[in-house]
């Protein structure tokens, strides 16, 4: 099947430069409106899209993303490889403001969100011990590299609600956890991705040392929007040294990610919910 590169862009990034053929364009989904338009194009020939998770503007919290939507209208735009790129604070003292890190685990400490397209009248429990996609995870490491990024492989990132920054009693629970990172929009992104069968990865990018690290100010918002300034060139750079090392072609994912539906389905056919499979037809439509 044709390669179709989707990107998320966290805080800092509502634009996507270098696309050819580049257009804004509305998509519809049965979860609402996504955060924003869609941005349509092709990088090195191949097809991509991309949509600012905030919106233009930052006018969703990270509670009020419209995760499912997001992640639906990328599934109906035929994207297969969606990366999400993210801030974050740290807990790593080499894990510094302006480093990327490749995310491969995730603790989900959110409560307000819609964490799932399946739900009363047509169950599906999906494998999760694995996040984030192996094959799509160890190019965008290489792309970093290739763009000359310092970049860390592999990471595990706690979800927090917010959109309060941590208390230092947080911070310090969360580093004794042997956490890695901290952000507010990983979840439910990455499990909704998972259900709707994309293979996904996490980039994400380091503006702050959280509230643990005494030799560094408490973060605030002033101090990450001066390092994501510099980080937007940078996660620009990854995707597009990222697009020529996938290629045109999107063969069987070797994390299984494309078919993580093939045995997730709990309720017998004769029992589900006809409006809600309706719902399903681009996240599940293979299997339903």
């Amino acid at each position: 099947m044709e390669r179709v590169i989707g990107v998320i862009g966290g805080s800092g990034v509502y634009q996507m430069e270098g696309l050819e053929e580049a257009r804004w364009q509305a998509v519809e989904t049965p979860w609402g409106a996504p955060s924003d338009e869609i941005l349509t194009g092709r990088v090195a020939g191949m097809r991509m899209a991309f949509l600012p998770r905030h919106g233009r503007g930052h006018v969703h919290s990270p509670s009020s993303v419209p995760y499912r939507a997001n992640i639906d209208a990328m599934k109906r735009l035929g994207v297969s490889d969606l990366v999400a790129v993210s801030a974050c604070g740290s807990f790593r003292e080499d894990m510094a403001p302006g480093d990327f890190v490749i995310v491969d685990q995730f603790i989900d400490r959110t409560y307000q969100r819609e964490k799932s397209f399946f739900g009363a009248g047509c169950v599906a429990h999906v494998a999760f011990a694995n996040p984030t996609c192996p094959t799509l995870s160890a190019a965008c490491l290489t792309a970093a590299l290739d763009a000359g990024i310092t970049v860390h492989d592999g990471g595990t990132y706690v979800a927090m609600e917010g959109p309060q920054f941590s208390t230092r009693a947080e911070s310090e629970m969360h580093r004794a956890w042997g956490a890695d990172l901290i952000g507010m929009t990983a979840m439910p992104e990455a499990k909704l991705a998972r259900e709707a069968e994309l293979c996904y990865a996490s980039v994400a990018m380091v503006t702050d040392y959280d509230a643990w690290h005494d030799g560094h100010e408490a973060v605030d918002v002033a101090s990450v929007i001066a390092t994501l300034t510099g980080n937007v060139g940078k996660a620009q750079a990854l995707i597009a040294a990222l697009a020529p090392l996938l290629g045109p072609e999107h063969g069987a994912c070797q994390g299984g990610c494309d078919h993580a539906l093939d045995h997730a389905l709990m309720t017998a056919p004769a029992k589900r919910d006809t409006d809600l499979v309706a719902k399903l037809d681009a996240v599940a439509g293979r299997v339903l």
